[in-house]
């Protein structure tokens, strides 16, 4: 949900605790929409988070990892040169409004001033503003005269709130008990999201059965306004079958957090974690479609100049009967019907003939027929196979893909499909290299089995396991390779039987009822010289039919 004026009063208040007297050492803008202020107070370093977005709009503190471009937009260079080494003065809600104004000592070289960073939240409308002595230094979005004639947002322009709506101010009681008297009846939470303002829809429904029913407009007022401006909290994000569908600054359900913050924090956190996974994987098989369609047309023309030399032996024995059969042709005929003593019972053959060509010439033409598709076919049958292959790792890949479960599944996916050249190589000046993702890993009877996200893990978990550890993959399907860790110990039956099952689960067959699984030693695995990531051959192997099961109750953090 936008977050309402409601929210960000309690936000506000703990903003205020957690960072007044705070200094600035680092300002970020890690995307267009979000700036990122770390701030050292209360002891510690804390970060500001400060989003635009139009709907994960929020100001609020979060430990989230962000990555900060190699050049800092003009808005953070802005926010650098005015912030860098500020105090944090205070932090309030510009009366009941959906904003927070972030009051700044900056003490530069030579002068000293107060500067005020205004954090609208206010959904598609979000915006961050930079003034000093109420004049606009810079906004995150820029409006002009031209661009919009009732508010400006321009250096220069001296700062001015969004109009106001027409809804009862809450601070206002006079101005609220005159809106509430004319409610009749009915829905009241639907007619507070109405007719007053700062509140969404979701905390008038929450506010709306603590009130007084058949109350007088007074008595309703300032039970509202007792509702709206007590200082009471109970923070929680609000799930439906697990999913996170809203958080609240006072709720008497859901899951409990220990500020309004940390439960704003946890809910956009989440949706945020979920639209990138959904994103990232769409991108990504966008990309292995489109390199698979062109594999496949690849194939399909080639197959087309193999079938061309299916009648590649004909020509050959046209070729050869011709020229046995030099004597008994007439020039000048359009055909000839021969006895064919290559084939059983030598039946006769109608053989095609050039009239413009003589008997020797025609035999000619069918030895060259035949040479030029013998130079055909053998240049063709190895393009297929490597052709074949190409489609088959990227049918891989896109197993990888479409069996991820996290954003984390996906670090070194990218980083394989930029190496095959699906993906382009990241315009960015060369940095450490990306940390690996953990494999999956599980435990069970005190054995620990572990399994690939993508091909690269795959390679690596071969390459950190043991001779005598056991390895799994399921046959004659693209599935993550598996390893039971045994330390010297001899796996028992169940704890293989889990694996498979496991092995099963992330694999291309994960829908079906039973799936073989091929289960070796590991000193029986090896991968071959130039071979593709993920590729190996293997033996000494046995197989199992198993039901494909994630056994998620076993799984553990590396």
């Amino acid at each position: 949900m936008p977050q309402d004026a409601f929210t960000l009063r309690h936000i506000a208040r703990e903003l205020d605790a957690a960072l007044s007297g705070g200094k600035v050492n680092k300002i970020i803008q890690p995307s267009r929409d979000e700036v990122d202020l770390i701030l050292y107070a209360g002891g510690k370093t804390q970060k500001l988070l400060l989003n635009t977005h139009a709907s994960f709009a929020r100001a609020l503190l979060s430990q989230q990892p962000r990555t900060a471009p190699d050049v800092a937009p003009n808005f953070c260079m802005l926010l650098r040169k005015h912030l860098t080494g500020a105090q944090l003065l205070s932090v309030n809600q510009l009366g009941f409004e959906r904003i927070l104004a972030f009051a700044f000592d900056c003490a530069g070289e030579f002068a000293r001033a107060e500067r005020v960073l205004y954090a609208e939240i206010m959904g598609k409308y979000s915006n961050l503003v930079l003034t000093e002595n109420g004049v606009i230094l810079g906004a995150l979005k820029v409006s002009s005269l031209q661009e919009n004639f009732k508010r400006v947002l321009f250096p220069g322009v001296k700062y001015a709130p969004p109009a106001a709506q027409d809804k009862a101010d809450p601070s206002d009681r006079a101005a609220l008990a005159e809106r509430l008297s004319a409610f009749s009846g009915g829905d009241l939470a639907r007619f507070l999201s109405q007719n007053v303002a700062g509140l969404a829809y979701s905390t008038c429904a929450l506010l709306a059965p603590l009130l007084p029913q058949n109350a007088a407009a007074e008595e309703l007022a300032d039970a509202l306004r007792a509702l709206i401006f007590s200082d009471e909290t109970a923070p929680a994000v609000e799930r439906v079958n697990g999913e996170p569908v809203d958080f609240h600054a006072r709720f008497a359900g859901g899951e409990r957090c220990g500020s309004v913050i940390d439960a704003a924090d946890r809910y956009y956190t989440e949706r945020e974690n979920r639209r990138d996974f959904a994103d990232r994987k769409r991108r990504l098989e966008s990309a292995l479609h489109a390199r698979l369609k062109k594999e496949e047309k690849k194939l399909a023309l080639l197959e087309e100049r193999r079938q061309s030399c299916a009648d590649m032996e004909k020509n050959r024995v046209n070729g050869e009967l011709l020229t046995a059969n030099l004597y008994a042709i007439p020039r000048g005929a359009e055909s000839c019907t021969l006895a064919n003593w290559y084939e059983e019972g030598s039946p006769s053959v109608k053989i095609a003939l050039d009239r413009q060509l003589t008997p020797a010439q025609n035999a000619q033409k069918y030895f060259k027929k035949y040479a030029k598709q013998k130079r055909t076919l053998a240049a063709v049958q190895p393009q297929i196979a490597e052709a074949e292959e190409e489609r088959d790792y990227t049918l891989s890949m896109l197993s990888e893909v479409l069996r991820a479960e996290e954003n984390e599944d996906f670090t070194e996916t990218e980083e394989e499909l930029r190496a095959a050249g699906v993906l382009p190589a990241p315009q960015k000046r060369k940095s450490a290299p990306a940390r690996q993702s953990p494999f999956r890993a599980y435990e069970t009877e005190g054995f620990r089995i572990f399994a690939g996200r993508n091909n690269l893990q795959n390679d690596r978990l071969l390459r950190e396991s043991a001779p005598h550890d056991v390895w799994l993959h399921a046959q004659r399907y693209h599935s993550a390779h598996v390893i039971v860790r045994t330390d010297g110990r001899k796996a028992p039956a169940s704890v293989l039987q889990t694996a498979a099952e496991i092995c099963a689960y992330y694999s291309d067959a994960q829908s079906e009822e039973r799936v073989p699984v091929d289960v070796c030693e590991r000193r029986f695995v090896k991968k071959p010289p130039k071979a593709r990531a993920g590729f190996v051959v293997y033996t000494d192997f046995t197989t199992a039919a198993v039901k494909p099961n994630a056994h998620a109750e076993l799984s553990v953090r590396e």
